[in-house]
């Protein structure tokens, strides 16, 4: 994803908790037949949608409007009914905006200039909706996790006023480098506080007129490969009556070799300060009489994109909903491969999640209808910072008070079958207690993420809606592959990163082994059917960030 959720603080800087037990469930989980999946279809629409004729699948673009009618024909094909009010479409507002003319981000000031490229060496963006962007000599204060978390006693911006000033700050959270779980911020796993969308949202409150984040490939997760075409071209903001223009206004993201001459030109040593950050207590630091500049013009195009929302009626209780989520978009035309290709067609991510929600839907509805109602909800604007799912947490279709739970599916792995699969926050609700029944029956294990430091949690769907206290149940696929163990697993992991990962070599493959992904949407299948056929109503664990807000809700449903 590229851009942020602006989410209500409150419900941020808070880890997904790894090793909480999931309670005990209020009735015994039903049995469900799991028939076999179609996976000719399933196939079939991921070539399709990943096509180059589709264009990478942008929101407002061609792409979008081949996507739409295809998933439209492909949820008719499967049986669902329209579900929103007799259509198949939620509108999302939205703003496209296309940064032009991009100054070098220059430095001056110190005992030698600093000058930036526009993508080798920075890139740069804003969420204001305005045509001319110019930071002009702009006093540089390095600001460490730029974090101010006052439940914790930390504040990174503590005795110092950085109005109109040019913030520089690291990425993830302080104890990132934790061998475990125990720690300020969770330790290893890496909280709201760390991900790269709350420092610009907290940047903005404290006024700076531009926030830069030094990349480090490990804390940030990806390497400056992805940033580079994950922030070059259009980029979506949700629309908004103020024109975000509370928000700073330039952003983005600096090499680390150029962090640390710019560090070295203002008589600092990069290194020192970045380990002086990790404590409590660390108080900001002027780079001395070092000032910034970078200008660029917007080309700003107002659209409205769209969720594609489908509906299989429970034949019981029609008004109690579950869901299943995943995001039809990607990055459309990005930076070029070497070979010159330069659509991201994002065939992984997320086609196949897309195409995951045609092949369920088909097999549900030959199923006969559950006692609950089914919804397959295809959002927008994933990768512009949850924008459409989002979207839908704000103004439901269905009320959430009444909304059981739900699957959020999110780039199906090629790698083969694993003995595991992967949850991202196991431990936080009791619909963990379906998964795990059934995996036991395809002789499978739920595990804990091997990576929390990178942050899945709040990276994709699931999390719009977990915000608003419905429970929902994101994994990846294992780890642990039949054939090579977690040592395959995780090559196979990081060759996607380096080699797929939002590029534009995320392409189908006639050669893909379709065998793990059978597996897991039959998993897929099996969790939905369940929250669809029990009358319980699964809650997060006590204590969870997000259990307030769902007793809450279901205090006032019908």
């Amino acid at each position: 994803m590229r851009f942020a959720l602006f989410a209500p603080l409150a419900l941020l800087g808070l880890a997904a908790c790894n090793t909480a037990p999931a309670p005990k469930q209020d009735a015994a989980l039903p049995d469900v037949e799991v028939p076999a999946m179609p996976m000719d279809l399933m196939k079939s629409a991921v070539q399709t949608l990943s096509s180059d004729a589709f264009e990478g699948r942008a929101p407002g673009t061609p792409g979008e409007e081949k996507t739409l009618t295809y998933l439209v024909d492909q949820f008719q094909k499967a049986g669902l009914q329209p579900g929103n009010k007799g259509s198949w479409f939620q509108d999302v507002p939205l703003v496209a905006i296309t940064a032009k003319n991009v100054s070098n981000l220059s430095f001056t000031g110190g005992t030698t200039p600093i000058s930036l490229k526009y993508g080798p060496e920075f890139v740069a963006g804003t969420y204001r909706v305005t045509p001319k962007i110019a930071v002009k000599d702009s006093p540089v204060v390095f600001v460490g996790y730029g974090i101010n978390a006052p439940e914790k006693g930390w504040n990174d911006y503590a005795g110092v006023d950085v109005k109109g000033k040019t913030v520089v700050i690291l990425v993830n959270d302080p104890d990132w480098q934790s061998k475990d779980l125990k720690g300020e911020f969770n330790g290893r796993a890496m909280t709201y506080y760390g991900r790269w969308t709350y420092k610009y949202e907290e940047a903005a409150r404290q006024g700076a007129a531009a926030a830069i984040i030094v990349h480090q490939t490990e804390p940030a997760a990806y390497g400056w490969n992805v940033v580079q075409s994950s922030w070059t071209g259009e980029q979506q903001v949700a629309d908004a009556a103020n024109g975000h223009m509370d928000q700073s206004a330039a952003i983005g993201w600096m090499q680390l070799d150029k962090a640390k001459a710019l560090f070295a030109s203002a008589g600092q040593d990069f290194d020192a300060l970045a380990q002086a950050a990790k404590s409590k207590g660390f108080k900001a630091v002027p780079l001395g009489q070092v000032k910034a500049s970078v200008s660029f013009d917007n080309a700003i195009r107002k659209h409205a994109s769209k969720n594609v929302i489908g509906i299989l009626p429970g034949a019981k209780r029609p008004d109690e909903y579950v869901l299943y989520t995943a995001h039809w978009d990607h990055l459309g035309r990005c930076e070029a491969a070497a070979d010159g290709d330069d659509i991201c067609n994002g065939a992984v991510d997320n086609a196949t999640g897309t195409a995951a929600l045609i092949a369920l839907a088909q097999a549900n509805k030959a199923a006969g209808a559950p006692d609950r109602s089914l919804v397959f909800i295809a959002v927008t604007g994933e990768e512009s910072g949850l924008l459409g799912s989002a979207y839908y947490g704000n103004n439901p279709v269905y009320p959430l008070a009444q909304t059981v739970g739900g699957v959020n599916i999110d780039a199906m792995s090629m790698a083969g079958p694993a003995k595991n699969v992967v949850v991202v926050g196991k431990g936080k609700s009791a619909i963990d207690a379906y998964l795990d029944k059934a995996l036991a029956k395809q002789g499978r294990v739920a595990s804990n993420e091997p990576t929390p430091e990178k942050g899945f949690y709040y990276r994709s769907d699931h999390f719009s809606l977990a915000k608003h206290g419905v429970p929902m149940l994101y994994f990846d696929a294992g780890d642990d592959l039949v054939q090579g163990g977690t040592a395959a697993g995780k090559a196979a992991a990081e060759e996607y990163e380096k080699n797929h990962y939002h590029g534009p070599k995320d392409e189908y493959d006639p050669a893909w082994n379709w065998a793990g992904v059978e597996k897991d949407l039959a998993i897929y299948y099996a969790v939905g059917r369940m929250l669809a056929m029990t009358a319980d109503w699964p809650n997060w664990v006590e204590g969870d960030e997000f259990r307030g807000i769902r007793d809450k809700s279901r205090a006032g449903a019908k």
